[in-house]
C-alpha cells in the first residue's frame, strides 16, 4: 500500500512505524474473517482493511471526523488480524499511532470524555473500587494451601507486577502465582514504586498520563534488575502485553528508549516459566473437566496460544475444546465499558463455545476477561494459575 505520512509525524518514529505498517498490506480482506467485529456487523468499516483505509487517510492528512472515530473505536485491539495476515502487517502497532493522531483532531462529546476521565480515575485508585467488587461478590474467596518453599527459592528472585483493577478485585491471582513459584525455586515479590502498567490511561486516550506511569515503572523496575531481579513476572496478560510494546511507547524518547526495551525483555507470563520448570502434581485436581479461555493478549499478543491447556493437561486436568477459541470474549481493558453493545455479544458467544461441553470451571488468564466472563456465567471463573496451585 502506498503512504506518505505527514509532517510533523512523518519525521518521528512512530510515523516510521505506521509507514511501515500501512506499506506492508496488500488490501487481501484475509484478516476480516478473524475480526470479531466484522463478524458481528459485515461493515468492512469494522473490519481491519477499512481501518486500515481510515488510518491512512488520517495519517495523510485527510479530513477526518467521528465517523473515522466510531468505528476505530469499536476495534478491540485484539491482534486476531495479525495472527492470519500473509503479509505479517503489524496492525496493533498501526493502531496506536493512528487513534492518537485522531484523537488529537476529532474532540469526542462530553460524555465520551467524561466516561474515560473515570475509567482512568477509578482504575489507579483501587482502594476506591474494591467495596464494589466486594459488594458485587466478585471477589471470590479461593482455597489457599501453603506451598513449601525450598532452598532454590532463595536463589532465583523476580518481580511481579502488583497490578492496579486486579489488586482491587483479585489479590489472590499475585498470591497464588507466589506460592506456586515458590515451589519450583522462585521467589516473588512487587518492586516498590510499581502499580498499573500504564495501559488503562494509554488506551483511554490519556497517551500522556500512560507514559508518565511507564517511566516511574521502567525506573523502578530497572533498578530491581540491576539489583538482580532476574524477569518481572506478569499474571494479567493484558499488561504484560502493553509492555511488552514499551519500545514502541517510547520509540521517540531518547532517555528512556533503551530502558524501555530492556524492560519489555524481561516480562515473563506466568506461563512461559512454568513450561520451562513445570511444578509436579502431588494430588489430582478435584474438578478435572475445564474450559481454558485464552486470552487475546496472551494468545495474540504474548504468542503463547495453547500454552495453559497443555500444562494443565500434564497437571491431571482435561481441557475441553472451544469453538471459535481466535474471537474476543469481548472484555479488551476498558471496551466492555465503553462499547458495551459489542462486548456483550461477543461475551454470549464466548461463553456459548466455553460450555458447550458442560466444564465445571472456565480457566483464564487475564483480569479484564475474568471479570467480564464471571459477571454473565454459573460456572466458576478463575484464573488458571489456582488450578496450577490446587495440584502442587
Amino acid at each position: 500500500m502506498r503512504c506518505e505520512i505527514q509532517s510533523p509525524l512523518a519525521e518521528t518514529a512512530a510515523g516510521a512505524t505506521a509507514e511501515a505498517v500501512l506499506r506492508a498490506c496488500v488490501h487481501c480482506g484475509m484478516c476480516n474473517a478473524t475480526c470479531p467485529t466484522y463478524t458481528l456487523t459485515g461493515d468492512e468499516l469494522d473490519g481491519p482493511r477499512g481501518r486500515i483505509y481510515l488510518m491512512k487517510q488520517a495519517l495523510e492528512g485527510e479530513p477526518v471526523g467521528r465517523l473515522t472515530q466510531i468505528h476505530l473505536d469499536r476495534c478491540l485491539s485484539c491482534r486476531a488480524c495479525e495472527t492470519t495476515c500473509p503479509s505479517g502487517v503489524e496492525y496493533h502497532r498501526l493502531y496506536d499511532v493512528a487513534r492518537a493522531e485522531v484523537a488529537e483532531r476529532v474532540r469526542r462529546p462530553w460524555p465520551e470524555r467524561a466516561t474515560r476521565a473515570a475509567i482512568r480515575f477509578l482504575g489507579l485508585r483501587p482502594w476506591l473500587v474494591r467495596p464494589a467488587f466486594l459488594l458485587r461478590d466478585l471477589v471470590r474467596a479461593n482455597p489457599r494451601r501453603n506451598v513449601k518453599s525450598t532452598a532454590r527459592a532463595e536463589a532465583r528472585r523476580m518481580s511481579i507486577l502488583k497490578g492496579c483493577i486486579q489488586s482491587a478485585a483479585a489479590p489472590s491471582f499475585n498470591a497464588a502465582t507466589t506460592r506456586v513459584l515458590a515451589s519450583v525455586g522462585i521467589g516473588l515479590a512487587p518492586t516498590v514504586g510499581t502499580g498499573c502498567c500504564g495501559a488503562l490511561s494509554f488506551h483511554t486516550g490519556d497517551e500522556a498520563g500512560g507514559r508518565a506511569i511507564a517511566r516511574r515503572n521502567i525506573d523502578a523496575w530497572s533498578a530491581d534488575l540491576d539489583a538482580g531481579a532476574q524477569a518481572i513476572v506478569v499474571n494479567a496478560s493484558g499488561c504484560a502485553a502493553f509492555i511488552r510494546d514499551y519500545g514502541d511507547v517510547f520509540a521517540d524518547d531518547p532517555v528512556y528508549r533503551e530502558a524501555a526495551k530492556r524492560i519489555e525483555g524481561a516480562v515473563r507470563d506466568p506461563i512461559e516459566i512454568l513450561t520451562e520448570a513445570p511444578p509436579k502434581p502431588v494430588r489430582a485436581p478435584r474438578r478435572p473437566r475445564i474450559a481454558v479461555h485464552d486470552p487475546c493478549t496472551l494468545r495474540n499478543g504474548l504468542r503463547l496460544e495453547g500454552a495453559v491447556a497443555m500444562l494443565l493437561r500434564r497437571l491431571g486436568y482435561d481441557p475441553q475444546a472451544v469453538a471459535d477459541s481466535h474471537l474476543c470474549c469481548g472484555s479488551a481493558g476498558a471496551y466492555s465499558v465503553l462499547q458495551p453493545k459489542f462486548a456483550m455479544e461477543l461475551r454470549a458467544r464466548k461463553l456459548t463455545a466455553l460450555e458447550a461441553n458442560a466444564p465445571e470451571t472456565i480457566y483464564t488468564g487475564n483480569i479484564g476477561c475474568w471479570l467480564h466472563l464471571g459477571g454473565a456465567t454459573k460456572t466458576p471463573v478463575r484464573h488458571w494459575i489456582e488450578a496450577v496451585e490446587e495440584v502442587v
